[in-house]
């Protein structure tokens, strides 16, 4: 008999100089439930379920290394669509997780502030960067860092601090030395207006991009970091040669540059992620947050809700340090919603 699921048992609390724990983890689950129903059903993480049709790729994309001028190619398409000053103030990466530390390490070690409860690697790599971390609820306490840092829109709960409020905070940190990291890792599921690509140039800001999320390619392992010029060329350096894959550099180029699939799927995930309000709402839960790509749920019965959707073959996000919270992403197609749909209308803890 499987043993009963904890808000820690697929997500513990670890060493925040080890490795944390994710979601996307369902080699964890189906140990957990191993008499769960397959094809196992991963809503644990906010990765578009339906993700960007790969273009055909030459094999010699696979077996030469990467083309300075295809990365080129791909800083100036990065730059055009989240709205960079120019492709000088981008840097491709293979992916935003390796970017962390590396970013970090831009500033003078001291204070890192972190806007909090958010994705919990950023504390982690501030540490491996030498910073003393400090995790706050409050904006106005990143004022006084050496680093601040804040997600937008963040995770788990969609917080979004407008574009204004975020200027000012990063005027303030440059007239003292310091810098002010903006997550922008679901800006393109957020609001028109909000993001700070535009400004990167006025230094000591830095805006990260993820691209997996909303392109649901995160097997590319591709992001980017926007940055003041002076800045990108010595956060370039610190990645070296060749950071990006020569597939995911063409992947990437193209998929940035199709603005009619960017802007159909911004309507999809919109529907979507009312459908799956309705089905929440529906089983009596309360949603506190979100995005078009995740829906936050609290409530008590989270513990148990994570365990029964488990033995369903569901898997959502729980979170160890708040044992009242799921995050839900998107199922993937008709029959994922329908199982979905079943499993919470068979919860006994609903309403």
């Amino acid at each position: 008999m499987a043993k009963r699921a904890s808000a820690t048992d697929i997500f513990p609390y670890t060493d925040a100089n080890k490795p944390l724990p994710h979601g996307g983890d369902l080699g964890a689950a189906r140990r957990l439930f191993p008499n769960a129903p397959e094809p196992f059903i991963d809503l644990s993480t906010g990765i578009n379920p339906n993700p960007y049709p790969l273009p055909p790729l030459p094999a010699e994309l696979f077996a030469r290394l990467p083309d300075a001028a295809a990365t080129a190619r791909l800083a100036a398409a990065a730059a055009k669509s989240y709205g960079a000053p120019s492709a000088a103030h981008v840097v491709p990466a293979p992916g935003t997780q390796i970017l962390l530390p590396l970013v970090a390490g831009l500033v003078r070690r001291g204070r890192a502030t972190i806007l909090s409860p958010t994705y919990n690697e950023h504390g982690r790599a501030a540490r491996l960067a030498g910073h003393s971390v400090v995790e706050t609820r409050e904006l106005v306490a990143l004022g006084d860092a050496d680093l601040a840092i804040v997600t937008n829109p963040n995770s788990p709960d969609g917080r979004l601090i407008d574009r204004e409020t975020l200027l000012a905070l990063a005027a303030k940190l440059r007239a003292r030395g310091g810098v002010l990291v903006v997550d922008e890792a679901f800006m393109d599921v957020g609001p028109p207006g909000f993001s700070l690509a535009g400004d990167v140039d006025r230094g000591s800001l830095v805006v990260l991009r993820s691209f997996g999320k909303f392109f649901g390619l995160a097997g590319i392992r591709l992001g980017f970091a926007l940055l003041d010029q002076p800045a990108a060329v010595r956060l370039a350096a610190k990645l070296g040669p060749w950071a990006v894959s020569g597939p995911a550099l063409a992947v990437g180029t193209a998929a940035l540059a199709d603005a009619a699939w960017i802007e159909a799927t911004r309507q999809r995930l919109l529907h979507a992620s009312g459908r799956l309000d309705g089905i929440l709402i529906g089983a009596g839960l309360g949603i506190p947050g979100g995005t078009a790509l995740f829906r936050l749920v609290r409530t008590p019965a989270a513990p148990a809700l994570f365990h029964h959707l488990g033995g369903a073959g569901i898997l959502v996000r729980n979170f160890p340090d708040n044992a009242t919270w799921l995050r839900f992403g998107l199922p993937a197609g008709e029959e994922e919603w329908q199982r979905l749909q079943m499993a919470m209308a068979a919860f006994p803890g609903k309403g």
